[in-house]
């Protein structure tokens, strides 16, 4: 007579089940909570409560976990504008999406300002949608990496600054030796400037934010313009 097999053990598994996407929200959760140097195979192989071993079957290194990440944070961000608005509305837009979402994910910045974007699936799947609605406004294909970097570049700082403190400026006893600068923190401008009669900033970074950016649009503005003429900047 056939033997019958057992039945399978019913309930949760002892290992928890690895998949990348868990992989990388444990990561997630690791650097906001202690730091990116916090962020080891052994200590995210503890954090998930399994070995290294069975981690190292879905990553093989720090590197590979930190693409995922951002991966999954760049996921967030808004590009659709490029396809349905013109070129300056799209990129202001995109900018305010992209300082947003890492405004909430600041101990990343560092590591993914400067992470290569090989492998990161919907990393490239957004710079190939701002590339296009860049090039289809009229901007030279020379000139599209370094426009994406330079509104990347105040978009990390501003998000980076948003975590300053309020009196950041604030010369404290040295007033005297800086009076002019300190008329001028008293005296700043924290309102947003809109369509409308304008509104009251959150913060400095914001409202710093809103100037450098609508100053960059404007040059930019003025460069497509120049460019269209056909004449050298």
């Amino acid at each position: 007579m056939d033997q019958i097999p057992p039945e399978r053990g019913r309930g949760r598994p002892r290992t928890p089940i690895l998949t990348r996407r868990r992989i990388t929200t444990a990561a997630m959760d690791l650097i906001q909570n202690s730091g990116y140097r916090s962020l080891t195979m052994s200590a995210l192989a503890n954090q998930l409560g399994v070995s290294a071993s069975a981690l190292y079957n879905h990553v093989g290194s720090k590197r590979d976990i930190m693409i995922l990440v951002q991966d999954r944070v760049n996921e967030e961000i808004d590009c659709s504008g490029f396809e349905s608005e013109e070129w300056d509305v799209a990129l202001e837009n995109w900018a305010r999406s992209y300082r947003e979402v890492y405004s909430r994910n600041i101990p990343l910045i560092p590591v993914i300002a400067v992470l290569p974007v090989a492998n990161s699936p919907h990393t490239l799947v957004m710079y190939e949608v701002v590339t296009a609605g860049l090039m289809k406004a009229g901007w030279p294909e020379p000139l599209v990496v370094n426009a994406v970097t330079a509104v990347e570049s105040l978009v990390f700082g501003s998000a980076y600054d948003a975590t300053a403190p309020g009196d950041i400026f604030d010369p404290g006893a040295l007033n005297e030796l800086a009076p002019i600068f300190a008329a001028a923190v008293a005296r700043r401008n924290l309102m947003l400037v809109t369509d409308e009669d304008g509104e009251e900033a959150r913060s400095g970074a914001d409202a710093a934010f809103d100037l450098g950016l609508r100053c960059l649009l404007a040059g930019f503005r003025e460069e497509l313009r120049t460019l269209r003429q056909g004449v050298a900047p």
